[in-house]
This record gives structure tokens, C-alpha cells and sequence, in this order.
């Protein structure tokens, strides 16, 4: 009789699972079809990519303008410019922000010459001349007084709260950068004229306050023990290609930054063929390619910027980091994998799903249910980026009265089992499952649905890739994750990085 009942639960479960692809797969198709419908996409003259979809639920539209340069594109006397070229991107143009950009303009040519002045000195280090150097110190200060009379102080964002604008932001990574927000839909034109002025002359007013600002979060991230062991991993991990430079920049390199180095990046960086805006809500795709042409189409073209060439030498030994501190353990294993354009990407993908996703899962069950050796455990891919080759990655919490050692140990048992008996049929559908689902989250705003799109654009160089990797995952078999785990991850391409509590108690 209990065999009987087993017998019919796992009949139902087939027919539910069944059920579920079936539906999950029906909604992913309609989608896409959906989109296809509703999605136009436009290039400018200058180069430009415009990607719009009609919303019509609301009255409301999101915006996103992906730059494509990120931390990736720095070289080392410049890190952290991605980053500070975002804070200053915000900071308006000569019709923007100035209340006498003649009388600006040469107030900020004279910060200029003053910094200029005060870097030089300080390059001679330990012959450089103290009073000059308290004489530029105090030129350099004076002179951003004096060009702060003219500055309207935060005018790009109060202008756009004013008219309704929410989840105003920005960001930036190691692959791009991102700026967001939405509006009321019928202030389209406003957004136009708004995001284009910064990138059609911008003026890096307040360069140095916000450089000051990108320093206090460097500093801020230096009393942190996971960031600076994260720093310090992505580092040995990566030895020649620039994954391995902290998206903060070092503070050296903050320091002498200047507004004139921010423009040349700008001029390299941030050419119309290097930008995507991504467009979705109550709008009408004609009147935006209108207004596109208008506001947007001033900018001139520029040469595109060609990508990293600097690839990473295969790593032929285990690499290791250990940071003894007062602090809790931690532990990070990162095994060099391909890109997100690879193919095998997507199997990585679904492994990870297999090891971490959900309270059934792997790791989970192994290490925080059963064993309790952590108190978290997680897989993944893309770290730190997702353009270039980076890393596949466990990341672990020791639980009180255990070590990072037992965790270590017990993630190596999981990942010699995945090398040599197949996954099981259950694991991979929920995976599948669970990758769908996911999608289909992201897809539920606005916001959601721009960040998605402009970043599968930007990625892969097709919005709908972002459905067919969904049909990729679903061609997933368990012989693939056995046949990545054993090529991807081997002892001797592994980076461990690990905190140690000081004086623990053995």
C-alpha cells in the first residue's frame, strides 16, 4: 500500500513537472513574441543604440543609458575613473548647473592650473619644497571656493525630482556603466534633453569634492576585511588581465587623478557607438526616435573604443590569500571559467543553480542542514564581470566552532561527486525551472525590463538573446555539468582566499 502511494506521488510530480515546463516554456515563448511586437530598436548617425518598448499599463516610463566602459577599460595611474566619471556625470553642462559658465569655465581652468601645479611638487616627493607646496595647497583650495559661487548645486537631480522623476541613480562595474531613471511619460522630452546634455558637454564641475568622495568610500571599504580580501583575491586570481583592479581604484591613483584625465576618458569612453539607452513604458517609438535625433544626435561621433585586449595566461597551480584579522572566517574559491558569451556558460550557470539555489540544494543541505559547518554557502558565476573570462565562485561562512578548513574540504567532496556521477534528473529540471522563473521576475517592471534588455544588447549584441539563453539552459544535460566541472574545475585553476580569526580557539 505505501509502495502504492510513492508510486502515484511520483506519477503526479512528473505530470506536475511536465506541467510546469510546459507553462514555463509557453510563457518564455510568448514573451519573446510579445517583445518582438512591441520592441523598436534604432541606431543614430553618430552611432547611438536605442532600444524602445511600449507599456502602455501606466503612465510612466524608465530609462537606462549603459556606457559600455567600466573598470575593465582602466590602466593602472587611472583606477577608479569609471567611477569617478560617474559621480561628476551628474554634475551638468554649461546650460546646467551654472548660474555664469563664462565666468565658471575659467574659474575651473584656474582649479586646473592649481592642481597641476600641486601634483608636480608632490612628485619630487622627498625633495619637494615644503612652502610650495602649502602655497599650491592653499591656490588649489582658493580656487575651488571661488568657482563654487557659481555653481546652481545639484540642478540635474532637483530638476528632474521636480518634474516627477523616481529611482534617479547610477552605477558601475567592472563591465559598464549605468545610468537610471523614470519619469512621468510625458515628460519624454525633458529626459531627452536632460540625459543628453551630459553627455554632449559636460562639465566636470565639482570634480575634486566628488574624487574626495570616491576616496572616503576607498577608505571606508579599507576597514571592511571581506572587501579588502575580495581585493586582494581578484588581485592573485588575475595576474595580467584588468579583472584583477578594484572598481574603487587605489588610492595613489584617486589622488592624483585630475579633471583633465577625466575628460580624455570621457572623449575615449563615452562616444556615441560606446552608449545604449534602453526605453520602456507609455511612449510611442516614433516620437522617441524623433526626439532622439534631436536631442542625442548632436553629440559627434567619435571612434568606438576597441575592447580589452589583455587576456589572462592559463594559471597552472592553486593560488592562496590569507588574511589574519580580527574578524569573523570567511572563505572564497574562484576557478577560472569563460566568458558569458561562451557556450559552456550556461551550464556553469545551471551548476550553480545545482550547488546553491534553495534550501534542497547541494551545498545547502550538505554544509548548513546536515553538517552545519556554515551558516552560508553560495555558487556563482561571473565574478568579477561578465564580458571577459572570470571566475566560477563558492563563497562560505564558517559556522561557530567550525573553520574555513572543513568548509574548504567539504565544497572539494561536492565538486569531485559532480566530476564523477551525473547530476540527477530532479536537480537539473529545478535548476531549469528556477533560471525561467527568474527571468520571468526581472521582467515584471518597467526598470526591470530595461536593465534586461540594454544589458543582453550590450552583452551579447542582441536584446533577444536574453529568451534564447532561457532555450540554452533548457538543452542543459546532466553529461554537460559532469564534462564543465571536470575541464573548469581543477585544483590547479583555483584561487582560495580565506580570513582567519586571529587567536581562534583551536
Amino acid at each position: 500500500m505505501k509502495h502504492g502511494n510513492k508510486t502515484r506521488i511520483c506519477i503526479l510530480l512528473v505530470i506536475l513537472t511536465a506541467s510546469l515546463q510546459a507553462a514555463f516554456a509557453s510563457q518564455v515563448s510568448g514573451y519573446l513574441d510579445n517583445f518582438e511586437k512591441r520592441l523598436t530598436k534604432f541606431t543614430l548617425d553618430n552611432g547611438m543604440e536605442f532600444l524602445v518598448l511600449e507599456r502602455h499599463e501606466a503612465p510612466v516610463v524608465s530609462f537606462i543609458t549603459f556606457a559600455n566602459v567600466g573598470a575593465v577599460n582602466e590602466v593602472k595611474g587611472i583606477t577608479g575613473m569609471a567611477h569617478i566619471f560617474e559621480h561628476v556625470a551628474f554634475k551638468g553642462s554649461p546650460t546646467i548647473g551654472s548660474k555664469d559658465y563664462k565666468a565658471e569655465s575659467k574659474a575651473l581652468e584656474k582649479i586646473e592650473n592649481a592642481f597641476e601645479a600641486l601634483k608636480a611638487e608632490r612628485s619630487k616627493g622627498d625633495k619637494a619644497d615644503k612652502a610650495k607646496l602649502d602655497l599650491f595647497t592653499k591656490q588649489f583650495k582658493d580656487a575651488q571656493e571661488k568657482a563654487d559661487k557659481f555653481i546652481i548645486h545639484d540642478d540635474f537631480e532637483q530638476t528632474l525630482s521636480r518634474e516627477g522623476a523616481s529611482g534617479l541613480n547610477a552605477f558601475t562595474s567592472n563591465d559598464e556603466t549605468a545610468y537610471v531613471s523614470s519619469l512621468p511619460s510625458n515628460k519624454l522630452e525633458l529626459w531627452m534633453y536632460m540625459e543628453s546634455e551630459r553627455f554632449y558637454e559636460p562639465v566636470l564641475r565639482e570634480f575634486y569634492k566628488e574624487r574626495a568622495v570616491v576616496m572616503e568610500e576607498r577608505r571606508m571599504g579599507e576597514n571592511d576585511p571581506e572587501e579588502r580580501l575580495m581585493e586582494d583575491f581578484l588581485s592573485v586570481a588575475f595576474k595580467a588581465h584588468p579583472y584583477g583592479e578594484p572598481v574603487i581604484g587605489y588610492m595613489s591613483d584617486l589622488d592624483a587623478i585630475s579633471s583633465t584625465k577625466a575628460m580624455a576618458f570621457y572623449n575615449k569612453y563615452y562616444c556615441p557607438a560606446n552608449l545604449t539607452a534602453a526605453i520602456v513604458g507609455d511612449v510611442d517609438p516614433q516620437q522617441v526616435k524623433k526626439l532622439a535625433v534631436e536631442y542625442f544626435g548632436r553629440i559627434k561621433a567619435r571612434p568606438k573604443p576597441e575592447p580589452v585586449s589583455t587576456v589572462e595566461p592559463p594559471q597552472k597551480s592553486e593560488k592562496r590569500v590569507v588574511m589574519r584579522e580580527d574578524a569573523q572566517p570567511f572563505l572564497i574559491i574562484g576557478y577560472h571559467t569563460p566568458s558569458f558569451n561562451h557556450p559552456d556558460s550556461v551550464t556553469l550557470e545551471t551548476l550553480s543553480d545545482i550547488l546553491s539555489s534553495g534550501r534542497t540544494s547541494r551545498l545547502y543541505k550538505s554544509m548548513v542542514k546536515e553538517k552545519r559547518i556554515a551558516v552560508g554557502v553560495s555558487a556563482g558565476t561571473g565574478l568579477p564581470g561578465n564580458k571577459y573570462p572570470a571566475l566560477f565562485t563558492f563563497m562560505a561562512n564558517p559556522s561557530k566552532g567550525h573553520t574555513n578548513q572543513e568548509c574548504e574540504d567539504e565544497i572539494y567532496a561536492q565538486v569531485e561527486k559532480l566530476k564523477t556521477e551525473p547530476v540527477t534528473a530532479e536537480e537539473l529540471q529545478k535548476a531549469k525551472t528556477l533560471a525561467k522563473a527568474s527571468l520571468i521576475r526581472q521582467l515584471n517592471s518597467n526598470m526591470g525590463i530595461a536593465m534586461q534588455i540594454a544589458n543582453y544588447e550590450v552583452l551579447t549584441g542582441d536584446w533577444r538573446n536574453l529568451f534564447n539563453r532561457i532555450d540554452a539552459i533548457e538543452k542543459v544535460t546532466a553529461e554537460d555539468i559532469k564534462r564543465v566541472s571536470n575541464e573548469y574545475l581543477a585544483a590547479e585553476n583555483r584561487t582560495v582566499g580565506c580570513i582567519e580569526t586571529k587567536n581562534a580557539t583551536k
